[in-house]
C-alpha cells in the first residue's frame, strides 16, 4: 500500500491540496468581513484541491497498472472516493472555525462532481490533463452563473446548493467518473 501511494505521489499531492486549502482559509480569516466564506471562493478551493488530486489518478507507468496480477478497478474505486474525503473533511472542518466553508451541500455536490468530471478526464485524455476541463468550466460557471433549468444545468458548480439540476448533473459526473475511472482507468499516454 506504501509503494502504491507513493507511485501515485499521494503524500505530495496531499500536502499540495491541504496546504492551498489552508492559504486560501488562512487569507479568508485574515481578511473577510463576513465568517461565511463566498460562494465563489468555496467552489474554486474545491476545484484547487481537486485539480491537485488529479496527478494521483494515474501511476509513472500504465502499462504497469494493466500488467499487474492485482484487482485494479476495486482499488481505482477507493482511490477516488479517498479523494472525495480528504476534500470533504478538510474544508467541513472550517465549519468550526471564524472562516466556514459552507454551505456543506454545496462542498459535497462540487467535490463529487468536479472528482467525477476529472476522473471521467483522466480515462479519455489521461491523469495529467484531466483537471483543464474542470478547470476551465468551473471558471466560466462560477464568474458567469445562469438561471433556469438549462442554465443551472450548464453552470452546475456555481449553482446555489438547494439547486436540484445542478445535484442531478453532479450525481450523473459523479456517479459516471466512479464507473469508467474504476473500469477502465487513466488513459495511455
Amino acid at each position: 500500500m506504501l509503494l502504491y501511494l507513493r507511485s501515485r505521489r499521494v503524500p505530495l499531492a496531499l500536502i499540495a491540496a491541504v496546504g492551498g486549502a489552508a492559504v486560501v482559509w488562512g487569507l479568508c480569516l485574515a481578511f473577510a468581513k463576513e465568517r461565511d466564506v463566498t460562494a465563489m471562493v468555496v467552489v474554486m478551493t474545491v476545484l484547487l484541491m481537486v485539480a491537485v488530486l488529479s496527478s494521483t489518478l494515474a501511476g509513472p507507468d500504465e502499462n504497469l497498472d494493466r500488467t499487474a496480477s492485482m484487482r485494479w478497478p476495486w482499488r481505482r474505486a477507493v482511490h477516488l472516493l479517498a479523494g472525495l474525503v480528504v476534500v470533504l473533511a478538510v474544508l467541513l472542518v472550517t465549519r468550526y472555525t471564524g472562516a466556514r466553508f459552507g454551505p456543506a451541500a454545496l462542498v459535497a455536490r462540487d467535490a463529487a462532481g468536479l472528482l467525477g468530471l476529472t476522473a471521467l478526464c483522466a480515462t479519455v485524455v489521461g491523469a495529467a490533463r484531466s483537471w483543464f476541463l474542470p478547470l476551465g468550466w468551473t471558471t466560466v460557471a462560477v464568474m458567469y452563473p445562469q438561471q433556469g433549468v438549462w442554465g443551472a444545468t450548464a453552470t452546475w458548480q456555481g449553482q446555489p446548493a438547494e439547486s436540484d439540476a445542478a445535484m442531478l448533473i453532479a450525481a450523473v459526473l459523479a456517479l459516471g467518473g466512479l464507473i469508467a475511472y474504476s473500469i477502465v482507468g487513466p488513459a495511455r499516454r
